[in-house]
């Protein structure tokens, strides 16, 4: 009898949730855009034309970004917190897995950002209107 109880109980938790919308509290705003802050890190000549996530080589040459749940093709605006300086880079890839960190952006895009002395920066991203 309990345990019909609780898997009632869980059951009705989780249908409840279902309709949420993906991420809401993770860097969701009301109006369906991301914006989050978090710590930033790029990656290069390591990964340079192996395949990403979405199934397109990697070029560390290109304006592109890892992110963990935004889709394929959507374009952000990353903005270094410790300079104020912005790129708009397209999400081609999964990732970061390091904890803590929000976004892996390509060599091109640390560049402009200035951070390639650094390696992690501080950083800012925002979804942008297709």
């Amino acid at each position: 009898m309990w345990r019909l109880l609780t898997l009632s109980v869980l059951f009705g938790l989780l249908a409840g949730c279902a309709g949420l919308p993906f991420g809401l509290g993770s860097g969701d705003s009301s109006d369906g855009r991301y914006n989050a802050e978090g710590k930033a890190s790029y990656y290069g000549a390591k990964h340079h034309g192996k395949r990403t996530a979405s199934g397109e080589k990697f070029d560390q040459n290109q304006l592109t970004a890892a992110h963990r749940s935004l889709p394929f093709g959507t374009r952000v605006r990353v903005t270094n917190l410790n300079n104020d300086k912005t790129v708009v880079v397209r999400i081609n890839d999964r990732g970061p897995y390091a904890r803590g960190r929000i976004i892996d952006v390509s060599r091109k895009a640390a560049q402009q950002l200035g951070m390639l002395r650094a390696g992690v920066v501080p950083a800012r991203v925002q979804s942008l209107a297709d």
